[in-house]
């Protein structure tokens, strides 16, 4: 029985149980989540809360059945890392500062968007925790619930039952709300909802799986929304990826290529500081990978007036991506590359996250 760690986004073997222990370990695991011990033909989820170091940490639980037994994977969730607020996650001033002005807006929508495992939630639950007075009244509608925030009104999705995004959104604007947290837009009827929510006078934040900022307003088109619509109430769309930080113990000066260099000076003159630039090595400290910790990278795209009558006349992704390039607007790839300049990580790592 294998078990693996993924740190930083990348899995790692730590060791191998032997096989007359396997159904023990699970069901202790599965006693803890409150699941069915019985049952090992179907899939199961459930979470459990352990108290280290001082702290709590949420576990989520999925349980799959394969050929050889049950399959777990736990994911740890530590709410500490929530309290720290934006400032803290990694991202780069400009993009920081694009994202307080929507957060300023009385009602809209903000979207972020990335692959899985990319931090759309982390990021949304600081905003959310950082928003938690008493005088919001903050409701999301979620599945599953991630991390349990005191003072916020939390809805698990449950769709055997009827209860999936779309009639706990509806649900939710019978409640009275000031912010609305969907936990994705995955179709038409959701995406509905929560655009005509977000123009009644609720802010609404959520999240979709696109490549770049660009790409929300094409899948919102694609779904269905009409045009008129998504201009009257998209504040934000945002981009993000997480990226690994280099390991301070280990890391060692690199040359460049001198297109690279050349690219850099004229593109990014601003962020030059020392003129270093550092590769991974790897040691005992980061396992021998050359990585440890990651970075919030963002890319923000702000609806003003000019993008606003471009998605009203149906404009292309390209037309829209030519004026934020006029407009100087940090691309994810800008943002990647400023952090490697600034020798926070590697070149590698931002070919990895931008392509």
């Amino acid at each position: 029985m294998r078990v693996r760690y993924r740190i930083d986004g990348q899995l790692h073997d730590v060791f191998d149980l032997p096989k007359k222990n396997q159904n023990a370990i699970l069901a202790r695991l599965k006693i803890m989540s409150n699941l069915d011990i019985t049952e090992t033909r179907i899939p199961q989820d459930g979470r459990f809360r352990i108290k280290t170091e001082k702290k709590e940490v949420d576990f989520r639980v999925s349980v799959l059945p394969t050929s050889f037994g049950n399959k777990i994977v736990l994911r740890a969730l530590d709410r500490s890392n929530l309290s720290v607020g934006l400032e803290t996650l990694g991202f780069l001033p400009g993009p920081l500062e694009d994202f307080k002005k929507a957060l300023d807006k009385p009602f809209g929508i903000i979207l972020v968007t990335g692959p899985t495992g990319s931090g759309k939630s982390t990021t949304l639950y600081s905003i959310l925790n950082a928003m938690n007075t008493p005088d919001r009244n903050i409701l999301t509608v979620e599945d599953p619930v991630e991390y349990q925030v005191a003072g916020i009104t939390q809805i698990a999705a449950k769709s055997d039952i009827g209860l999936d995004f779309t009639s706990g959104l509806r649900a939710i604007l019978r409640q009275s709300p000031d912010v609305i947290m969907v936990g994705e837009i995955r179709d038409l009827e959701t995406a509905d909802i929560a655009t005509k929510a977000s123009l009644t006078g609720q802010l609404v934040l959520s999240t979709l799986h696109t490549n770049d900022s660009v790409g929300a307003i094409t899948r919102l088109v694609n779904m269905g929304i009409e045009p008129f619509l998504i201009a009257s109430s998209l504040i934000m769309a945002c981009a993000q990826r997480l990226m690994r930080k280099v390991c301070p113990s280990c890391k060692a000066e690199t040359k460049i290529p001198e297109k690279l260099r050349k690219e850099i000076m004229e593109k990014y003159p601003e962020a030059m500081e020392s003129g270093e630039f550092f590769e991974a090595k790897g040691c005992k400290r980061c396992n021998g990978t050359g990585y440890s910790g990651r970075l919030g990278t963002l890319e923000t795209l702000l609806v003003d007036d000019e993008i606003k009558a471009m998605i009203n006349n149906r404009a292309s992704e390209e037309t829209i991506k030519k004026y934020l390039r006029e407009k100087k607007v940090m691309t994810l790839r800008d943002n990647a590359m400023i952090k490697f300049i600034k020798g926070w990580t590697t070149f590698e790592e931002v070919l990895r996250i931008t392509g």
